[in-house]
């Protein structure tokens, strides 16, 4: 099988941690193009929107043969259908594109928590308004999006613990992804609201002791949490204990 292409940042997770995670549990080839030699001129390359019909806004993008395909959700739904990390049925597929499409929604506001005025400013210039806005979210969209999730796992009991099969699906792989970025991002905070998601936390504690997810954790290929990412840990925005 010839490998997949990875394009993303070569510095973060972001985005781009949640293919790489259901790249991880397939166990297919895929080279993380920009930890190499000219990577970033690849991901140049493939966000010309000049030259390309069809090229994508912003990383992450994949590349399948002579596929390109951009959007977290959109690469999913693609890698979940070629590698059994999807049901087979079209309801339930659009299912786990829509449980996708909402941990989406989850990371673009903890993004925003941090950035709330402008992406194109730093952190330390929007710090008064952060503070306002990660409030907020701690306080009200943290549980109202983890609540959702912990229904959705209450919906399915019954079927091994997973989201939306009886089985992994790359939702799974993505809520334990969430859980971790929240759990760097407000340590605090999580550990005070995370008994109120007992099967959501179950989840995350499965995901990560999946052979091939375990040792993905502990190797070079996994980008470690940090302050230039979506999920940041400021002091100043966590609970104070």
């Amino acid at each position: 099988m010839e490998p997949y292409i990875l394009y993303y940042w070569p510095t973060i997770q972001g985005r781009g941690e949640f293919v790489r995670l259901a790249l991880e549990e397939a166990g297919v080839p895929y080279e993380d193009v920009a930890r190499g030699r000219h990577g970033m001129e690849s991901i140049q390359h493939v966000l010309d929107w000049q030259q390309a019909r069809t090229a994508p806004f912003a990383p992450p993008v994949l590349r399948a043969g002579d596929l390109l395909i951009g959007q977290t959700a959109n690469i999913l739904q693609f890698l979940g259908a070629r590698h059994g990390l999807a049901p087979r049925s079209l309801e339930a597929r659009l299912w786990c594109n829509q449980l996708q499409l909402t941990i989406a929604d989850a990371v673009a506001e903890a993004h925003d928590a941090h950035h709330p005025i402008s992406v194109n400013s730093y952190y330390e210039d929007q710090k008064k308004a952060a503070v306002a806005r990660t409030r907020d979210f701690r306080n009200h969209r943290i549980p109202k999006f983890l609540g959702y999730f912990e229904q959705v796992l209450d919906n399915n009991a019954g079927h091994g613990g997973w989201a939306a099969s009886s089985k992994l699906t790359y939702v799974d792989l993505s809520l334990f992804q969430l859980v971790a970025g929240l759990r760097y991002a407000y340590p605090n905070t999580m550990k005070r609201l995370q008994r109120h998601w007992p099967r959501l936390i179950a989840l995350h504690d499965m995901v990560a002791a999946r052979p091939r997810i375990a040792a993905y954790l502990k190797s070079k290929r996994r980008i470690p949490f940090n302050e230039d990412g979506i999920f940041r840990h400021y002091i100043e925005l966590d609970e104070q204990v």
